[in-house]
């Protein structure tokens, strides 16, 4: 039984079920025939004998019987005794038991010689002491064609019932199991073919099987996923440290061979720093997105003052490039649900990205307003702006408006992570931007976050 699939033990179990019901069906309806055959004899019997004493008369000391008293009627014998019990009228069968004690209105079974009967007595009076026994006798009925009956019906049903449950279990049992051999097919596949953008794609629905298949194909997207963040991060980190690292060799190279005074060991070691930095802000900045993109990095929301936070953050700025200047408008006691260090660090990479592509002695204004439900924080500069045709591809990894006087200077990160940041806080990040005038971007989100809601509407209960 080990080595039977479960469809074909399920098979089988259901045909031997529906076997055993077919069988103790069949055994009820012999024992209920039995009692239903001798319970119409009796009746039939005893409504016989009632109709028939009427027919009995006595008058002047002399028992008399109607002209047409059925003696024997439909195989029931009818005897009459006197109160002694001795036979007046009628003739009993002849292995009828002729000491058979009477009892008033009693239906039973006697047992005769070779064969049994039924009886029942009734006591017909015609005075306070004057009286006759009447009494009703017939053959036990012989149930054996009735057994007969049923057991070849039940030689027929039997193979009918196990053909028909086998089949039927069969096809319930292959229905039923067919979104697993689905299941079992698709993982097949993606493991010999490495392909997890393959889907079960089970029919929604609210069974075991369509929550499993879902269950498999939300695991598979979240594998995919995180493969797909591993294989990004590989190839970013492969592409993007080549240029550093061939920086740092060739620098340590052309220390070795050339440099002679401590000056010139200075700048190649200054060199060595520079690139050093930018490499370990670039592993730092793509290991938070990629935590970020597998959700390994979850934000953590709390209650906090986002006015004061900003005004932070634009007051501890260091000496930015080009002498640009930071001006604020900062709505005060504005307090929302939001993850601290995610959004500084939002707003940070929206300052050095207008820092980075301003104009010299330019100016950045940082905004923050409640909007109705929401809240708007904008960073404007006057910088060199962003031509229309490049304006989707900012978002993307590692792309720098080459026109920029400090192209090349960042990690080409910051706006994707600002997008990531910003989806996580349920809000978007829009831009506005005129090629010679400066850019606008500006981060709209909800001031209370999900988290928030169901705390509050737990309170009220």
């Amino acid at each position: 039984m080990k080595r039977l699939s479960v469809k074909l033990k399920l098979t089988i179990w259901i045909t031997l079920l529906m076997l055993l019901l077919v069988a103790l069906v069949l055994g009820f309806m012999m024992a209920l025939s039995s009692s239903v055959v001798a319970g119409h004899t009796y009746d039939r019997m005893t409504a016989t004998v009632r109709d028939n004493l009427s027919g009995i008369s006595k008058k002047d000391g002399v028992l008399s019987f109607r002209e047409d008293f059925p003696f024997a009627q439909d195989g029931i014998y009818i005897l009459v005794y006197n109160a002694s019990g001795a036979l007046l009228a009628g003739q009993p069968p002849l292995s009828f038991p002729a000491e058979t004690e009477f009892e008033n209105g009693a239906a039973r079974a006697v047992e005769g010689t070779g064969s049994d009967y039924y009886v029942v007595d009734f006591w017909l009076p015609f005075g306070w002491e004057d009286g006759v026994w009447v009494r009703g006798v017939t053959a036990a009925p012989d149930t054996a064609d009735v057994l007969d009956e049923l057991a070849l019906i039940a030689f027929l049903l039997l193979p009918l019932a196990a053909i028909v449950g086998g089949l039927g279990a069969y096809l319930l049992a292959r229905s039923t199991f067919k979104p697993i051999d689905r299941m079992i097919r698709t993982v097949g596949e993606i493991s010999e073919g490495r392909d997890l953008s393959r889907r079960i794609g089970l029919p929604s629905g609210r069974d075991e099987l369509s929550r499993l298949g879902q269950a498999f194909d939300n695991m598979f997207a979240r594998l995919e996923t995180s493969f797909e963040s591993e294989k990004q991060f590989t190839s970013d980190a492969s592409h993007e440290l080549r240029t550093p690292v061939a920086v740092i060799l060739a620098q340590c190279e052309d220390a070795r061979q050339n440099a002679q005074t401590p000056e010139q060991f200075t700048e190649a070691i200054e060199v060595i720093e520079r690139q050093t930095k930018r490499m370990s802000d670039l592993i730092s900045q793509l290991l938070q997105m990629t935590r970020l993109e597998q959700g390994t990095q979850r934000a953590a929301f709390e209650h906090a003052d986002l006015s004061g936070l900003v005004e932070v953050v634009c007051a501890e700025q260091p000496k930015l490039p080009h002498n640009v200047t930071i001006q604020t408008d900062i709505q005060p006691d504005i307090e929302a649900w939001f993850d601290v260090t995610l959004m500084s660090r939002l707003l940070q990479n929206l300052i050095n990205n207008a820092a980075q592509y301003g104009r010299e002695n330019g100016h950045i204004w940082v905004t923050l307003r409640r909007a109705e439900e929401d809240l708007l924080l904008s960073v404007r500069d006057d910088g060199i702006g962003i031509p229309t045709d490049r304006m989707d591809k900012i978002w993307q990894r590692f792309y720098q408006v080459e026109t920029s006087r400090g192209a090349g200077s960042g990690t080409g990160l910051g706006l994707t992570m600002v997008r990531q940041i910003a989806a996580l806080h349920g809000g978007t990040v829009t831009v506005d931007s005129r090629e010679g005038e400066g850019s606008c971007f500006t981060l709209r989100f909800p001031a209370m976050q999900q988290a928030e809601k169901n705390s509050k509407k737990n309170l009220l209960f």
